[in-house]
């Protein structure tokens, strides 16, 4: 069942903290991982005797880091990812269709304030929940536009809100955590449902590099209740994130990880069924070019199955349903 009226999807997470449940969000940019989570959540739920288990899908549009949308495409035109990405939640997801027993909500993350204008000023009911995305602005700037969508929307979509940047940690940089203070007032003054603070994890480093700041976490909950939403978790271990409920965080959001953790799964099974994948021609240029070694030179002949979509999709997918499982059991306990 897909959620999107704004009274439904409060009334999903109250039902999540009465359970202790951390709200896991997904973003996706293809149908293999759409599918991939709503299968896991689905097997999930019967394993563990769970009805209508909640799960959030979501998609970014014009946030430089990662456009979603327009990779859901090869037009790579924006509007037809987005159309694209709620097609396969309805097919997959909506009335009498196979994973209808899901709770979905659907989710448009860091949607920019300026990049994101047309979407912003569109009619948004497809949606249950938005991040509206302004950290890259002055805090003042940052409150002041987030207050003014929230006064424009709040009433008819949840919205969360970016109280410090998070950035795009590929490099040097990094940014400052967010601080209980700031927290406070930007919650405050802008109205926003729940609010985005930076607690340590920031996008796409690696967890060696990084921490959760759990005790931050905690004074922020002394001053906000538990309305914390995390981002960045694919950069730390799923140990650092297993007590989120406890430290006031009700949804964390998840994709670097579901891709970089998936990817080297087919590069594996393609390395070492070379010749059924590409051909003994090919086998043989790419031994003797050195990348390929002589243990590739099989008497395996091409074969149908493996030069598929499907072939490759089904690794991602199996391998992206086991690891949205572990993250249902760390949260849904």
């Amino acid at each position: 069942m897909i959620i999107r009226d704004k009274k439904a999807v409060v009334e999903e997470y109250a039902r999540a903290a009465q359970n202790g449940w951390v709200l896991p969000c997904f973003c996706s940019e293809n149908q293999t991982t759409t599918e991939a989570v709503l299968a896991a959540a689905q097997e999930f739920g019967k394993a563990r005797g769970i009805k209508n288990v909640p799960v959030i899908l979501a998609i970014t549009v014009n946030y430089s880091p990662r456009s979603q949308a327009p990779n859901y495409t090869h037009t790579r035109d924006w509007r037809t990812g987005l159309n694209l990405f709620l097609g396969d939640i309805e097919a997959l997801a909506g009335k009498g269709c196979v994973y209808e027993d899901v709770n979905v909500m659907v989710h448009l993350d860091h949607v920019q304030y300026d990049l994101d204008a047309e979407l912003l000023a569109s009619d948004l009911s497809a949606y249950s929940s938005i991040m509206f995305d302004a950290s890259v602005l002055p805090f003042d700037k940052n409150i002041e536009l987030t207050a003014r969508f929230v006064d424009k929307k709040g009433k008819t979509i949840f919205i969360e809100g970016a109280c410090d940047e998070i950035m795009d940690a590929t490099g040097e940089q990094h940014n400052e955590l967010s601080t209980p203070a700031a927290a406070k007032r930007y919650m405050l003054e802008t109205g926003a449902d729940m609010i985005v603070a930076n607690l340590g994890t920031e996008h796409r480093a690696q967890g060696k590099e990084l921490k959760y700041h759990s005790e931050l976490a905690r004074e922020i909950k002394r001053e906000i209740g538990s309305n914390i939403v995390l981002h960045g978790t694919s950069s730390v271990t799923n140990e650092q994130v297993r007590s989120l409920f406890s430290d006031g965080v009700c949804k964390v959001n998840i994709w670097t990880a579901l891709e970089r953790d998936s990817s080297p799964l087919l590069f594996e099974s393609m390395v070492k069924n070379a010749c059924k994948a590409a051909g003994s021609d090919m086998i043989n240029k790419l031994i003797a070019e050195g990348y390929l070694t002589e243990k590739c030179r099989t008497t395996d002949k091409i074969n149908l199955r493996y030069f598929t979509a499907m072939y490759r999709q089904d690794i991602i997918y199996n391998t992206m349903k086991i690891m949205v499982s572990d993250y249902l059991n760390l949260w849904y306990v």
